[in-house]
């Protein structure tokens, strides 16, 4: 196969920008920016999402089964690149970032128009990024949504010609 070739190929994909969150308060938190994310089913409601194995935020959503899909906006790429790093928990804020508590006990962010709670039901363990598929459990939305919902999200091209991820 021509490396370059799929590269570009995988690459034409759109991606959302999203910060997963997972963990608890008195039980360690993890988040990060993701991007392989998709619905799967309607009934139930159910997203698959691609987390990185060494990753931080895999081993507590492993562990603790609660996540949150925190959705970003338009105009939020610091926010992506916030959480592109470790994220810290300090002082009642993830990574500098005020937050609010979601039902499962994840951190919501505060500046996302939309969070997506969500209950672990499968892992796939193929590749470096295993595909955990989770239950929709509750939705928050911040800010009243205007137009097309998949208008207002983040995407990967928004931050830039240089920025890829996958292929």
């Amino acid at each position: 196969m021509d490396e370059q070739a799929r590269k570009t190929a995988l690459r034409m994909i759109p991606y959302g920008l999203y910060v997963l969150s997972a963990g608890t308060e008195q039980g360690g938190l993890a988040a990060a920016t993701i991007n392989w994310v998709t619905q799967t089913s309607f009934a139930p409601p159910l997203l698959a999402l691609g987390i990185k194995t060494d990753s931080a935020l895999y081993d507590v959503a492993r562990r603790s089964g609660d996540l949150v899909l925190n959705i970003l906006g338009q105009g939020q790429g610091g926010l992506a690149f916030t959480f592109f790093k470790h994220a810290e928990y300090a002082d009642g804020k993830l990574a500098g970032q005020d937050i609010g508590w979601a039902a499962n006990g994840a951190p919501i962010l505060s500046a996302a128009p939309a969070a997506v709670e969500l209950k672990v039901r499968h892992v796939v363990e193929l590749g470096d990024h295993h595909t955990f598929i989770a239950e929709v459990m509750d939705v928050h939305l911040t800010r009243s949504i205007t137009g097309r919902p998949d208008e207002s999200v983040l995407q990967m091209k928004d931050l830039g010609e240089k920025v890829f991820y996958g292929g």
